[in-house]
């Protein structure tokens, strides 16, 4: 999780003239996607951390049904946190030693940031692991949750919730890529960006491993979640 800041944005990647508009995830196209996540998604809760110098972490992808529309929620951090200050974040931490495995992380970290309870998430199962420069092992499950819903933000943690539609993701020229440099090493971040709004680095790559389980891509050639140039 570290401190890490928003990096310098590289030249954007949008067409000229009118962007297009973003495709549409309507309600009878739901069930299909729901089913190929269960089909593709890992159903372990507690998969092992591949590198041990890592601190592992678990997050809560929530998806939910508005206005027909598959919608994805996320945070955005306050400044008043230890890592990630001010991100657009999934809900989740770092691994606790109560807690029964990294699902049930991920699951007690989204009750304590945005009051979301543990028996209202149908868990879908589990997206690879994304390791970050910040020394963090992240486990990312994805999960329906009821909407509407009462979340209660822990405004401590929380600045804001925020929700988008799962297809705003889709159009490739709203991601790009470029160098980051976090206490002098050098890795390559992706993001996503559309107006004000910018989801950029292990969250982006959580998306992209979303997407690429729906059997979308919307960086070209690439197939891992990488965001290669």
């Amino acid at each position: 999780m570290g401190s890490a800041r928003l990096p310098p944005r590289p030249a954007s990647r949008r067409l000229s003239g009118c962007q297009k508009a973003a495709p549409v995830v309507k309600r009878d196209m739901v069930s299909p996607l729901l089913a190929r996540l269960k089909e593709h998604l890992s159903q372990d809760p507690d998969p092992l951390i591949g590198a041990r110098d890592l601190v592992p972490a678990g997050v809560l992808a929530p998806l939910f049904l508005q206005d027909e529309e598959l919608q994805v929620l996320f945070t955005q951090r306050t400044l008043a946190v230890k890592d990630h200050r001010g991100q657009i974040a999934f809900p989740g931490g770092v691994r606790d030693p109560e807690d029964p495995n990294l699902l049930g992380t991920a699951l007690r970290e989204s009750e304590e940031e945005i009051g979301l309870d543990p028996g209202a998430v149908e868990v879908l199962g589990a997206l690879p692991q994304v390791d970050t420069i910040t020394g963090y092992c992240i486990t990312p499950f994805v999960g329906l949750i009821p909407h509407p819903y009462e979340f209660r933000p822990n405004p401590r943690e929380v600045k804001r919730l925020l929700t988008l539609a799962l297809a705003e993701f889709f159009p490739p020229e709203r991601w790009s890529s470029g160098p980051y440099v976090f206490q002098g090493r050098t890795t390559r971040v992706c993001y996503w960006h559309n107006g004000q709004e910018v989801v950029w680095g292990a969250t982006a790559r959580i998306l992209l491993n979303l997407l690429a389980h729906l059997g979308v891509y919307p960086v070209p050639g690439d197939r891992e979640a990488a965001c290669p140039d």
